[in-house]
């Protein structure tokens, strides 16, 4: 799991420049918004930290790299019109960004295949990768 200082500065982000769904901050359970409405999540599911220099206690730098992956849900029947348009304009926001201490790269283009009917819902996702230095 990515540390607080990159799940912080990523939720910021997506909470400040989406408007289009609700964002779920926590979906273990898989019910979403319970209305049946269209949802985005957020994961983390690969990270690492190293550490870059030496020798210089309290300011040496750390470096967290990893991916985080956004989730889009939608019900099942609604066609991909809108998961895909939706699904751009989020891979858009993080698209070679630099915010919060957070820098991150090219998000992964989404998949669509039998995998993203679930349980009711069109689950479409994409992967960023990032990194954050912390000095210490």
């Amino acid at each position: 799991m990515a540390g607080k200082k990159v799940v912080d500065a990523v939720a910021a982000r997506l909470a400040a420049n989406w408007t289009l769904c609700a964002i779920i901050d926590d979906d273990t359970s898989g019910q979403g918004t319970g209305d049946g409405k269209p949802y985005v999540t957020i994961e983390y599911p690969v990270s690492a930290e190293n550490q870059i220099t030496v020798g210089a206690p309290g300011n040496n730098v750390f470096r967290e790299s990893g991916a985080f992956r956004i989730v889009l849900s939608f019900s099942t029947g609604s066609g991909l019109s809108q998961p895909l348009d939706w699904i751009d304009q989020l891979r858009a926001l993080f698209r070679g960004k630099q915010f919060d201490g957070v820098t991150t790269w090219a998000p992964s283009p989404a998949a669509v295949d039998n995998s993203n009917y679930v349980g009711g819902r069109f689950l479409i996702s994409f992967s960023t990768p990032y990194f954050a230095d912390i000095f210490a």
